[in-house]
């Protein structure tokens, strides 16, 4: 019986600026160290990862597939088959962890379904610094992903968020794209209760990170620029 690749979860660093090494594990170093084939948002800035991470790695061997919101789920089976015929393969993220609010979670569905291991190596995740750095309730959160573009819908979802935070004493996590940013934040200060707390944490282990946990009346006096910064928002009524 032919022994069958493994699927290792590959983290990349947060932000194009962050130094690979100084927020990932000598682990995923060795890993790309050995493996060949790779499952990858963005082709490009996933040999720009290796390169800097292993710059010794030989690009052309690299066999890579592209998986983003383009992707049709038929080919998610075609990219795991390298695993059936003995290959280890990468998945990344663009940023973070695969598999964590990313596309690479249908690949590790599909993985479990043939029986392929599948290997969690450590990195950033923006959630959970996010949260640890909150000052929130890190027992219990919930991450919701964007919130509706529709600004009736978007206000019904913040208020909702409020609600279960109180009721459930659970921290409500979320994002929106990051050129959209400011205009979050302004409807989150119009939306929530004057004493409900918000953390704003944008640019996280980058040399620019910005993270502050403030009342909604307190945000409203000193409101950050966070255009085009990747942020994650955090809020609770306790």
């Amino acid at each position: 019986m032919k022994v069958m690749g493994k699927l290792y979860l590959l983290p990349v660093p947060l932000g194009v600026d962050a130094e690979p090494k100084a927020v990932l594990p000598e682990t995923v170093a060795r890993s790309i160290e050995f493996i060949d084939h790779y499952i990858v948002e963005n082709e490009k800035t996933a040999r720009r990862f290796i390169k800097a991470i292993l710059p010794e790695k030989k690009q052309p061997e690299l066999k890579i597939s592209v998986l983003n919101k383009h992707t049709e789920p038929t080919e998610h089976y075609d990219f795991i088959k390298p695993c059936l015929e003995g290959y280890n393969i990468g998945l990344m993220s663009e940023a973070g962890c695969p598999g964590v609010a990313d596309p690479g979670a249908a690949i590790v569905k599909i993985a479990h379904e043939k029986g392929i291991q599948v290997v969690p190596l450590v990195g950033p995740s923006s959630i959970l610094l996010a949260i640890m750095a909150s000052g929130m309730n890190g027992q219990s959160f919930a991450f919701n992903g964007y919130l509706p573009i529709e600004k009736s819908e978007k206000k019904n979802a913040l208020k909702n968020f409020e609600k279960l935070s109180h009721d459930k004493n659970q921290s409500q996590l979320f994002i929106e794209t990051p050129y959209r940013n400011n205009k979050l934040l302004e409807d989150i200060l119009n939306t929530l209760q004057p004493s409900t707390h918000l953390c704003i944490a944008a640019d996280i282990t980058l040399e620019t990170e910005y993270i502050k946990t403030k009342t909604a009346a307190q945000w409203k006096k000193e409101k950050p620029d966070l255009h085009n910064r990747p942020s994650i928002f955090i809020i609770h009524k306790f």
